[in-house]
């Protein structure tokens, strides 16, 4: 994405296999323990799921419960005009279609003057088929979901040229969606025809369960996301996007617990906790030879669990642009495969890719302070960059990486990084060259 563009960040969430969590901030996916994750200044995330093991995530802020967060909703909500999807048609009783239903109260309240709340009524289901929520409206509008919105299980109903979404919403300034009730994306369906699970089967893409796309100031604040068909939740082209308060009941999907991508600037992430997954990844950037530019990312106060990677930035040969003021702080691996990684050459390929000296994102003034725990790697510390593009400006602060029941000492394995350290690093930094 070019300079000046909008902002655009993905990242992708992914619970530990059958915990619950009771997160206390912002945004998190995670593992059997408090914690949680914030997202702001422009921030976007994608939250993934699908085709794996059973997990779940609460997220909270101020150490206000999801009940009080949907509460305080509910209060707002008696300020403005109200648009129910029963008094459109709906049925509520999540075997007959609401589509219509919710795309007439929308449509409604949209067009209202005065601030204007669509009601999905408490204790009832609603059936929805690929339904686009457009603006921009007349006043401020709130989506309270109280109920259940549940996707149909009939594939069929989604169209084959554009089936990666489900409930989208597109084009709203200063959206409001909460109210404690249930996004049900209705997976089940989707996973057992994904060509990871069944590689008979061609490659096709599975809907987003709900997506916002160019909404600034955007707040979601208060949901429960279960059962997605693939990503729970996309935000994307989106500026001042706050998330908050969800509960996610996810599917592990074996990917990335946190990934951000091109586009990507300002973004502050704290209070995680993840695993299992491929843990916590800037990139992949620069695919098919594309320029990628993410810059001032800051990673805080993270546990993973069992994850393949810790600290990851990936990068594709070929590409160009920067990653650059990257920090990650205050982190804990518990049995991470590559706690602290640098892949100046990703190949996301079943079969092996050639070194090539071309372009490269250049990855700059990236910070790993305070990381420990244990790692079932040799290598602890990987930095491989790019012969033309070296790493620079890396710094390795204050780190202590054991391996796994004291099975031996770890290592570090260095190519083309230019690195410094400060307090006691262990691994020693590029105990050998690739």
């Amino acid at each position: 994405m070019a300079s000046g563009a909008r902002k655009l960040v993905r990242s992708s969430f992914m619970a530990s296999v059958r915990a619950l969590l009771a997160l206390t901030f912002l945004l998190s996916g995670g593992a059997a323990t408090a914690a949680a994750a914030m997202v702001r200044n422009g921030g976007s995330p994608s939250i993934y799921g699908g085709g794996g093991e059973e997990g779940a995530a609460v997220i909270g802020r101020g150490g206000r419960s999801l009940l009080q967060a949907a509460a305080a909703a509910a209060a707002a909500t008696t300020q403005s005009a109200v648009f129910s999807l029963d008094s459109y048609g709906a049925h509520g009783d999540g075997e007959r279609d609401d589509t219509a239903a919710l795309a007439r109260a929308w449509s409604a309240a949209c067009a209202s003057a005065a601030p204007a709340v669509v009601l999905v009524p408490a204790s009832r289901s609603y059936l929805l088929r690929q339904v686009t929520l457009s603006g921009p409206c007349e006043s401020t509008i709130k989506l309270m979901v109280k109920g259940t919105l549940v996707a149909s299980p009939d594939m069929s109903n989604w169209n084959e040229s554009n089936r990666r979404y489900w409930i989208v919403v597109r084009g709203v300034d200063g959206l409001a969606v909460g109210g404690g009730g249930t996004i049900d994306g209705n997976g089940e369906g989707w996973w057992e025809n994904s060509c990871k699970i069944n590689r008979a089967l061609p490659c096709k893409g599975a809907p987003t369960a709900l997506s916002f796309h160019t909404c600034d100031n955007l707040s979601v604040n208060g949901l429960k996301m279960v059962n997605s068909q693939q990503i729970h939740m996309s935000v994307e082209d989106c500026t001042g996007v706050e998330l908050a308060h969800l509960f996610l009941l996810l599917i592990s999907a074996g990917d990335d617990c946190v990934s951000i991508e091109d586009g990507t600037h300002g973004l502050h992430v704290t209070r995680l906790v993840c695993g299992p997954g491929h843990g916590i990844s800037i990139g992949s950037l620069g695919d098919d030879n594309s320029r990628a530019e993410v810059s001032d990312i800051f990673i805080d106060t993270v546990h993973l669990y069992g994850t393949t990677n810790g600290a990851r930035i990936k990068t594709w040969q070929g590409g160009s642009g920067y990653a650059k003021d990257i920090v990650f702080q205050n982190m804990v691996m518990n049995s991470v495969k590559n706690p602290i990684i640098i892949d100046q050459n990703y190949c996301d390929s079943a079969k092996k890719c050639e070194t090539q000296e071309g372009s490269a994102v250049e990855i700059s003034n990236v910070v790993f302070k305070n990381i420990a725990g244990t790692t079932i790697s040799k290598s602890a510390i990987t930095l491989n960059c790019s012969k033309n593009y070296p790493c620079y400006d890396i710094s390795l602060q204050d780190i202590n990486l054991e391996m796994v029941d004291d099975n031996g000492a770890t290592g570090s394995t260095c190519q083309n990084a230019k690195w410094r350290k400060s307090g006691t690093v262990v691994p020693q930094p590029c105990t050998s060259t690739n």
